[in-house]
This record gives structure tokens, sequence and C-alpha cells, in this order.
């Protein structure tokens, strides 16, 4: 995750070089460390280094790095023919390489060309079975082509090798959760929520699954998922809140008067119930009277 203070770094460097101030490499090496998304840039200040013999030149073995993260970025833009030019230059200097044949199968896949690319990204699995990449871009065809059973299936092949990778897990569970199967999508987002634990994104998430998933049980976890939700974005997010009214609500009517929690889920209640209508008395008052008639439709005993 980018920090406060690299994206302001990054903005600064964009400005300048977008103004013509220079260090347009300096930017492009940002862009790399940082992991982020600038495809526009990258090709427009990549190629003006990679066209001019003297700049190219001074950058020594870099350059070739520039190729590769250039031909990515043209890929992103569907300037597939740069994309092309850029690979063709690093196989003549690496006509062996594993790393460019990988770049050829994902110019491949930016054609639209499935069958080769698979094939391609397959042969290359039996030489390194580990590679995280290509196991993902295994995983994105699936799913550009719309075979969603396939992308789960992938997916959790993938996810028997990189247990520890969160992000496939909640890809999993948006793929669950599209297809209504919440049980699934539980469980990943458990997973998620093991490996990051303070992100109030994954609780929310997992509490709204929870919640559609129904029964006395799941009610009473969402809710506490709900109220973590809360606590971890310091009481500033609307839908956990709406979360709690929602929960207490249904657990009362299933209970009926045997929650020995009463009590307590009724103090929680109330607690949601004033905050809701202090954020809409601020942020949309013309809209109070709807947010109290909802609240009211909300039975807790």
């Amino acid at each position: 995750m980018v920090t406060k203070t690299e994206d302001t770094q990054l903005n600064r460097l964009e400005n300048q070089v977008d103004n013509g101030g220079g260090g347009a490499w300096e930017y492009l090496c940002l862009i790399k460390k940082l992991k982020v998304r600038r495809p526009e840039k990258v090709l427009k200040y990549g190629l003006s280094i990679l066209n001019d013999s003297k700049k190219r030149s001074s950058l020594g073995p870099e350059e070739w790095t520039l190729y590769e993260q250039v031909s990515i970025a043209a890929m992103d833009c569907q300037c597939l023919n740069v994309a092309k030019d850029c690979i063709k230059v690093l196989q003549k200097k690496f006509p062996e390489s594993k790393r460019v044949a990988r770049l050829e199968a994902i110019l491949l896949e930016a054609k639209g060309s499935w069958t080769e690319a698979e094939k391609a990204y397959t042969s290359l699995l039996e030489d390194n079975p580990i590679d995280q990449l290509i196991h993902k871009r295994r995983i994105a065809i699936a799913k550009a082509q719309g075979d969603i059973s396939g992308a789960i299936e992938l997916l959790n092949k993938y996810l028997e090798i990189f247990m520890a990778d969160h992000d496939a897990w909640r890809e999993l569970a948006n793929i669950y959760v599209s297809l209504q199967m919440y049980k699934q999508a539980a469980f990943c987002y458990e997973e998620v929520i093991l490996a990051q634990p303070t992100v109030p994104l994954y609780h929310l998430a997992y509490a709204d699954v929870l919640y559609t998933l129904g029964g006395l049980e799941n009610l009473q976890t969402a809710k506490k998922y709900f109220a973590s939700t809360i606590d971890l974005t310091g009481g500033k997010n609307t839908r956990a809140l709406f979360g709690i009214c929602l929960c207490t609500s249904a657990i009362a009517q299933l209970s009926k008067g045997r929650n020995k929690d009463e009590k307590e889920s009724s103090e929680l209640h109330s607690l949601a119930v004033t905050a809701l209508e202090k954020d809409y008395e601020k942020t949309a008052p013309g809209k109070l009277p709807l947010l109290t008639a909802a609240l009211k439709s909300l039975k807790i005993s």
C-alpha cells in the first residue's frame, strides 16, 4: 500500500515531469518501486527516453528494465505494436529468457489470443510451477472469457500454493458473492481477516455476508463484525451503523425475548441510531425524516 508521503512524492514528481521540469527517469523508477499503475505516463515518458539514444545509453543495464516496463504499459494502453517492438528488442538481447517469454504470453493475452496464451502459460508453468504472475494471468484469462467456474477452480488451486495471498482470497470471495455462494464467501473473508485484521473493509464485507446468510448465530457474529468496523473507523462507517440496527432487530425477532444479551443489544442499537441521526443531520438533513421512519420500523423488543 502506498503511504501518504510516497503518494505526495509521486504527485510532485509527476507535476514536475508534466511541466517540463525533468526527472522522467526518477518518476518511472518511483512508479515501478511503488507498483502503481500509470500506463499512459509510463508509455509517454518511457518512450521519450528509449527513443533518445543518448538518454537510453546513459541508463546502462536499466535500459532493459525500462523496455519491460514500457511494454507492459503499452499493453495496458492497447498500443500492441509498441509492446511488440519492445519485446522484440528484449528477445534479441535475452533469447532464452523465461521472463521475456512471459511478456510474449501476456502480449498474446492482450491480443485476445486466449488459446495461444493459455498454451504459453502452461508451458512456462512446467518450468516454474510457483510463478505467481502466470497463475494469476491464467485466472484472468478464465474471467475474461466468462468461464467463472474455471476461474474458481484456478483460484482454489492457486491458493493451495499461495495461501497467504489475501488479494486472491478477496477475489475468490467476490466471485462467490456474485454467485450467491455466501458460505464459501464467508470462509474466504475469514482468511482475509486473519491476514489483515485491522482493515475495516474486510470486517464490513464479512459482516454483510453473514447478515445475508441469516440465522441467529450468523446474525450475532455479523453484529460483532459491524461493531468492529465501527471501532476501526472511529465510528464513521454509515453502512456498519445500519448493519448494527438491522442485526439487532433481526436477532430480537428470532430470539423473541430469549436473547441473554438483550439489554446490551438494545444499548448498542440506541447508540447506532443516535450516531446515524447525527450524521444525517450534519450531511443530509433533508433525508432525516426518511431515516427516522426507516429506523422506527426496526423493532428490537
